[in-house]
């Protein structure tokens, strides 16, 4: 007998344990390329007191998710339209009560992301930098976890740092790796599978590659223009690389509504071996 699940937005919380990788970049630049491929998407802010998705869009919302955690309006009254018809859910700035949440507001935001989520089909969670309990709380409430980082050795210890926390707190949570601003598609292999044979060999777990952003001097440009970079004609290389990135994750979502991604399940997120993959997503 099948079970049938309730239709709700498959979430990713993007993560990073360093801050200054590129995360929030990635996050906007995912659901636009999502968008962009004909899915109905929401990004959630939710760095709660240090939230930037909206400058970054050039947005000036009126309310932010705080207001809803606070139980004084609902989802909807918080959510305002962003580029490529993406639901943007927009976090306070410098709210010092936000940096730590209590069980009764995390109720309230898991209550928020299921009516948000309803009718969209993704919902691309942009959590604060670090790995502080908000953060791990927040990716916990995602069905997968996909961490930035980059080149920087301090970057590649502080994401296998998250992975490990992220493992201990679920060890059934799918991680997948994006490489930001990297040289090219060898250097992002290199770094990946740093990761890949540390998480293995002291977490006894696979950790999935998701693919890289190649460093590319437009994303700069398109932030200081407050636009995503995915959608501009002259996007480039970078945004290659976020369209990849975005079918990667799209083709793994299943039909019927059913969680994504199914957990323990090979033939939809696949064990990555520790080497160099010569089938692993290319974008430049």
């Amino acid at each position: 007998m099948s079970v049938t699940h309730p239709r709700r937005a498959m979430r990713i919380a993007v993560t990073s344990g360093k801050g200054g990788v590129g995360k929030t970049s990635i996050a906007i630049n995912l659901a636009v390329a999502l968008a962009r491929l004909g899915h109905k998407v929401g990004l959630v802010d939710a760095d709660f007191s240090l939230g930037n998705v909206d400058v970054m869009l050039g947005l000036t919302p009126r309310l932010h998710l705080g207001a809803v955690l606070a139980g004084e309006c609902a989802i909807a009254d918080v959510t305002i339209d962003g580029p490529s018809g993406i639901r943007v859910i927009p976090a306070g700035s410098g709210v010092r009560a936000l940096t730590t949440l209590t069980d009764f507001q995390w109720q309230r935001l898991a209550a928020a992301l299921d009516e948000l989520g309803a009718p969209l089909d993704f919902l691309v969670i942009d959590t604060a930098s670090g790995i502080s309990d908000n953060v791990l709380d927040m990716v916990d409430l995602a069905d997968y976890a996909l961490v930035v980082t980059s080149y920087e050795p301090a970057a590649v210890v502080d994401s296998y740092a998250t992975v490990k926390l992220i493992s201990a707190a679920d060890p059934t949570q799918q991680i997948g790796v994006v490489v930001n601003a990297s040289k090219d598609a060898v250097e992002a292999d290199l770094v990946f599978r740093q990761l890949a044979l540390a998480a293995d060999r002291f977490l006894g777990r696979s950790l999935r590659y998701d693919g890289y952003v190649v460093r590319d001097p437009q994303v700069h440009e398109a932030a200081l223009d407050q636009a995503p970079i995915v959608g501009r004609d002259d996007a480039g290389p970078a945004g290659r690389c976020f369209r990849r990135l975005a079918q990667r994750l799209a083709s793994s979502r299943p039909s019927g509504g059913s969680p994504w991604p199914v957990r323990h399940d090979a033939t939809v997120i696949p064990h990555m071996l520790a080497t160099v993959n010569p089938e692993a997503p290319r974008c430049a």
